[in-house]
């Protein structure tokens, strides 16, 4: 949508200031109204994720994390999700498989389900962020909302500031949508100079950001101690690490059509959803609480205790929680695998770090999520950005641009955690 939007910009040199200056307050608008619909979302999931995990099962008389009620839980938020994606109009979207950050633009009677379906599995436990949900949401009304009251607008201008302002909500800064926006613009027919191109959905993000920012205030922050300079075993432990955990990311996506493609032949949500809920329970089971949820509260209590868990219990999580992020993505819950991804390699960096004492904890972490999510998004700028901005410590940002290097060989040109309609795979 970006790129669609860019093309359509004045030709030659910069943009005049008087077009830019229109596009100001209905970037802004975007930007507030895609936040507060994050936050909506984020907020009911949570506090039903509340309920289900506190005072039901203690008023049941049942252990909150036991291994009935994880099965319960998760086997139920299959069976909720199924039911909304089979009798809920739109069925909650395509197959969330198909989808990834750039989201298509959907018809305004598919975006209740979707949003209901997304609620359920935030609050059920399945291993999913809101990312791809809630961009395809706002993606979806801004371009509803938009040509109904702004019709002499482009139309593709809503999409891109939809989900410009979107992911800036979702990482509570604008730099994030920059990166995104770049990287979308790479190599693809621009008219006028980057700036102007990008200047209303930079907009859009700050405007969601810093809505996000006064109404939520979220934090990518670990808060791990800052790493101090880099010294040549530093470099090599991150080039490892890094390229690990790529390894390790790619044996998921590679796996990723064969697992969608079994559960597809249930040939029925209410089939596929409630197995995958079974699945997940019995994941959920052998790795415990914090290999559940979304992963980002689980990602800090992991941080916070870099030394509470033995290298064996930090590589069981690892593979436990990569394993429910296949599932739950193959099965058709709806979600995206970002925040997934960042608690596994959050895991396998603090496992480098228990087997390898000498490995600093913040180079263990940062190093991990960047190989991790190099993988499984195959979003160079959006894995470097989120590693860095994990830690409050400029050293990582060298450190992370050279472990980069050899984890991007080892992923790049090969499949993505993305599917076409046909089930194969994205390139």
């Amino acid at each position: 949508m970006v790129e669609d939007a860019a093309r359509q910009a004045p030709p030659g040199g910069a943009a005049p200031a008087r077009m830019l200056l229109r596009l100001v307050l209905p970037a802004a608008a975007v930007g507030v109204a895609a936040s507060l619909v994050f936050v909506g979302v984020s907020v009911a999931g949570e506090q039903l994720q509340r309920l289900l995990w506190g005072p039901l099962p203690e008023a049941l008389g049942v252990g909150r994390y036991s291994v009935l009620w994880v099965f319960v839980v998760l086997v139920a938020t299959g069976v909720a999700v199924g039911l909304i994606v089979w009798k809920v109009p739109g069925h909650a979207g395509p197959d969330p498989a198909t989808l990834g950050l750039n989201a298509p633009v959907m018809p305004p009677a598919v975006l209740p389900g979707l949003v209901l379906a997304t609620a359920s599995m935030l609050a059920g436990g399945p291993s999913l962020g809101p990312e791809n949900p809630v961009i395809a949401v706002n993606v979806g009304l801004a371009a509803w909302l938009g040509g109904r009251f702004l019709p002499r607008a482009q139309g593709a201008l809503w999409p891109a500031l939809a989900e410009s302002a979107t992911i800036g909500a979702l990482f509570g800064t604008p730099v994030a949508a920059a990166l995104v926006i770049s990287e979308a613009l790479a190599g693809r027919p621009m008219r006028g100079r980057l700036w102007d191109n990008l200047f209303a959905p930079l907009t859009a993000a700050a405007c969601g950001a810093a809505t996000t920012e006064l109404v939520f205030h979220p934090s990518l922050d670990l808060g791990l101690p800052p790493m101090g300079r880099p010294h040549g075993k530093d470099l090599l432990a991150a080039v490892v690490i890094a390229s690990v955990a790529a390894v390790l990311g790619m044996c998921a996506v590679y796996a990723f059509p064969h697992v969608h493609r079994a559960f597809g032949r249930l040939g029925h949500p209410m089939l596929a959803l409630p197995a995958g809920g079974v699945v997940l329970g019995a994941l959920g089971a052998l790795g415990g609480p914090l290999t559940l949820f979304k992963g980002l509260s689980e990602t800090a209590e992991l941080a916070h205790h870099p030394a509470g868990w033995s290298a064996g219990q930090f590589a069981t999580m690892a593979v436990v929680k990569l394993a429910a992020l296949l599932f739950a993505a193959s099965c058709g819950f709806r979600g995206g695998r970002i925040f997934p991804a960042v608690f596994v390699g959050t895991a396998l960096g603090l496992c480098a770090h228990a087997l390898v004492p000498a490995v600093d904890p913040t180079l263990g972490v940062v190093t991990g999520v960047l190989g991790m999510l190099l993988a499984v998004t195959r979003q160079g700028w959006v894995s470097l950005f989120t590693a860095a901005a994990l830690v409050a410590s400029p050293a990582v940002i060298t450190v992370l641009c050279i472990a980069s290097l050899p984890a991007w060989l080892l992923v790049t040109g090969r499949p993505q955690m993305q599917l076409r309609e046909d089930g194969t795979a994205i390139r």
